[in-house]
């Protein structure tokens, strides 16, 4: 199961007469051949990168700051760097939460693909998720949802909405908010079915109507998922595709993207995630969602499959098969995507643990300061006991604490590239509390700058998510100056730090 999409564009068809068949399949509603839709895109239309430690900024020119957290995931803030590490910080089950907070035997949930949002004027929140349904079908779920004040505890029995037209698989919900001009359209639903991705609307999120009669995306595989992309004021599809490739041996999943306002016309999809001869094993790509904007960032969760791994030894049953593990990925600029080999998070190794064979974060909700991840775990393998052993946990982690650079006893120095910052205040996402951070701003030649050396400021010696740091001058005094930041870390965490404009 998975979020595919591949939009349908006729001049990519060689001969015209198929071009017309198609069109008309199309408009009936009925699937095309789904090879044709998948390979219709060239793997060279791609977008999809590998992160690599140590890869650096390549522009001189200086970088505009925008307001808002800018976390140090990869190093596009770092010019230079020594004695620094960079750590995934894995997110840790809590005890304390008791998971599956969505369970298969009582709650129905037969899916690893869910949609949990927080209302802002109340703060409950809503979870959508994937229904067996009566026949217990393998290839066909229906749309269910729970309430929570918490987001942790959820009230039953779930509601298993009316379905807008048939349902394969998929749950993919987005709110547009209260000011959205069609009241009648605030929520969106994306869901697989006929060969493709079908959107359908709602003005609460539970009574939904088709906004077309045929999938707008076709593509091959039946994973697809919808994300309202705020900083460039788009919808965004991520699907998947099964199919070959020069970097892979066999059909491998791998994931697509494409862009719309309308929700009904879509851009030529590209190549997002993508396994290469470096990827272990079987490496395949089940899905990226999850996703979450932190400053100009757009963080992802990619769900990697292995397929060919047996999770224990001898497995029970005999034929269970399939790990599955997350991983992150990124974009700047919304189009290339950069995909962490890190594990981000693991099944549970303990045997007869309800995630012990997968582990697949599909949603992050920020919650004051922190960040609800919540997963789909298997229990012993990829098919096994798909209508009671699919299930849903929640993890949380502190705000923007994806990746930590981290220094020792020996300290380390972390330089940003040329800014400029226009802000009247920083303050650090930083752990301090065994060590100390101070920070210096330099000139363009990375000289220091009288008010604002490190004789000029106090040394952070705190662990929080908003230290604030401050100079002997105000910040304000270097708006509009080109100006680096320096870092000098003793047995310290820094994740991110955080720029407000002047007031």
């Amino acid at each position: 199961m998975g979020t595919n999409i591949n939009h349908f564009r006729l001049h990519r068809f060689a001969a015209p007469i198929a071009a017309v068949i198609a069109a008309c399949l199309v408009l009936c509603g009925r699937p095309i051949a789904a090879q044709d839709a998948a390979e219709s895109i060239p793997l060279s239309r791609s977008g999809a990168r590998v992160y690599e430690p140590g890869q650096r900024a390549s522009s001189s020119a200086p970088v505009n700051l925008a307001p808002g957290p800018h976390l140090l995931i990869d190093e596009s803030l770092i010019a230079a760097s020594d004695n620094l590490e960079r750590q995934v910080n894995t997110p840790q089950r809590d005890p304390a939460i008791p998971n599956p907070v969505i369970t298969g035997k009582e709650d129905g949930c037969f899916q690893p693909y869910m949609s949990v949002l927080r209302t802002p004027d109340t703060g409950r929140f809503r979870i959508w998720f994937g229904h067996r349904v009566e026949d217990f079908n393998g290839g066909r779920s229906h749309i269910a949802c729970m309430d929570s004040e918490d987001g942790i505890h959820w009230q039953r029995p779930a509601r298993v909405l009316n379905d807008p037209a048939p349902i394969q698989f998929g749950v993919s919900v987005i709110d547009d908010g209260p000011g959205f001009p069609n009241a009648e359209q605030r929520y969106k639903y994306g869901w697989y079915m006929d060969g493709g991705l079908k959107i359908a609307a709602s003005p609460d999120g539970l009574a939904w109507t088709p906004l077309t009669d045929g999938p707008v995306l076709r593509h091959n595989h039946d994973i697809t998922g919808l994300f309202r992309d705020t900083i460039r004021k788009r919808y965004v599809a991520t699907i998947s595709v099964y199919r070959t490739g020069d970097a892979w041996s066999g059909q491998r999943r791998i994931t697509m993207q494409s862009a719309s306002n309308d929700l009904v016309t879509w851009q030529t999809p590209h190549y997002v995630v993508t396994p290469d001869s470096q990827d272990a094993g079987e490496t395949q790509f089940y899905a990226m969602d999850g996703y979450l904007e932190r400053g100009p960032l757009t963080i992802g969760l990619v769900k990697v499959l292995r397929d060919e791994v047996k999770v224990d030894n001898p497995p029970d049953p005999p034929d269970a098969y399939g790990m599955g593990y997350t991983a992150l990925a990124w974009t700047h600029d919304g189009e290339t995507w950069y995909r962490d080999r890190t594990h981000f998070f693991d099944p549970d190794p303990k045997k007869g643990a309800w995630d012990h064979a997968h582990a697949w974060i599909d949603e992050q909700v920020l919650v004051g300061d922190e960040v609800f991840l919540y997963y789909g775990g298997y229990a012993r393998g990829h098919k096994v006991n798909r209508f009671e052993e699919r299930q849903i946990g929640l993890l949380r982690i502190p705000r923007d604490r994806y990746v930590a650079r981290v220094a020792g006893e020996k300290p380390g120095h972390l330089i940003t590239p040329v800014l400029m910052l226009n802000a009247g205040r920083i303050t650090l996402n930083a752990d301090a509390s065994q060590g100390s951070i101070v920070v210096e701003v330099l000139d363009e030649q990375r000289q220091p700058i009288p008010g604002f050396t490190a004789q000029d400021t106090t040394p952070l010696v705190a662990n929080g998510l908003d230290l604030p740091k401050t100079w002997a001058k105000p910040l304000q005094a270097l708006n509009g100056k080109p100006v680096c930041l320096r870092f000098t870390l003793r047995n310290a965490r820094l994740y991110a730090f955080e720029t407000t404009a002047n007031h």
